[in-house]
């Protein structure tokens, strides 16, 4: 495993692009892990603080089934990072952020040099340290990456639960095959025996929610023994934000 803080892309303090405000033809669910209950009944479970949005393939209109699962993952944590900052300790509510349509996160890469022109408006994917770069330049935060080739590795998994216990934050992973494509880790549990388990959110939905529940039942939202993840490279970006 290596860690790291990734140097910024962002040559300046805001966006290059403006965000507009959006308005989506069917409502977002909220916080779509709180029906589910922990794997198990014993030990110690922690779990992300504040509320996001589930954003999954189609949910605004904007159809990216096949590739856009890291664009989704993103958005999602935006909506994570404008909940936490609107809801600080002045009481400030932050009216100005939106949360970014996969058209405007490829203008931000592009603009910021890290894509070239013929990025925007194509249907290639972004990973954890594009998400990162996008999350840099709209609200200069900052993020661990974790480069991981085991993630049930003891080392791995203190670092995971040592992050939830500080910042009960939310963590994009991507990995290099379908299998470990672009996901959400928004908790983390150990029961008494020992066994570990992580909170996923997969953005891989392509059907308009109609409950936590549907999501719950059909596995995009679930608690993953952590034996289950592949043996693979995953990239993990813990956000570092209060």
């Amino acid at each position: 495993m290596a860690t790291c803080e990734p140097d910024s892309k962002a040559a300046a303090t805001t966006s290059p692009i403006k965000i507009s405000p959006k308005t989506y033809s069917l409502p977002l669910l909220e916080n779509p892990h709180q029906g589910l209950a922990p794997p198990t009944q014993d030990g110690e479970t922690v779990c992300i603080r504040g509320y996001f949005s589930y954003f999954h393939y189609g949910c605004d209109g904007h159809q990216d089934v096949g590739w856009g699962c890291g664009y989704r993952t993103l958005q999602s944590a935006i909506s994570w990072i404008i909940g936490r900052r609107g809801s600080s300790a002045d009481g400030s509510q932050e009216a100005q952020w939106f949360v970014p349509s996969i058209r405007e996160i490829q203008a931000i890469l592009v603009a910021i040099g890290d894509k070239d022109q013929q990025f925007e408006g194509s249907c290639d994917w972004i990973g954890t340290l594009e998400e990162f770069y996008v999350m840099d330049v709209l609200y200069q935060l900052p993020c661990r990456i974790l480069h991981v080739r085991q993630l049930g590795s003891p080392e791995v998994v203190d670092q995971i639960r040592s992050y939830f216990n500080e910042f009960q934050g939310f963590i994009a992973m991507g990995g290099v095959n379908g299998d470990s494509a672009s996901k959400a880790i928004v908790g983390w549990h150990r029961s008494e025996a020992g066994k570990v388990f992580l909170l996923v959110v997969d953005p891989h939905f392509a059907e308009p929610p109609a409950c936590q529940q549907k999501l719950i039942d059909r596995g995009y939202v679930r608690w993953v023994p952590i034996e289950d993840f592949l043996d693979s490279s995953y990239n993990l970006c813990l956000i570092l934000q209060p």
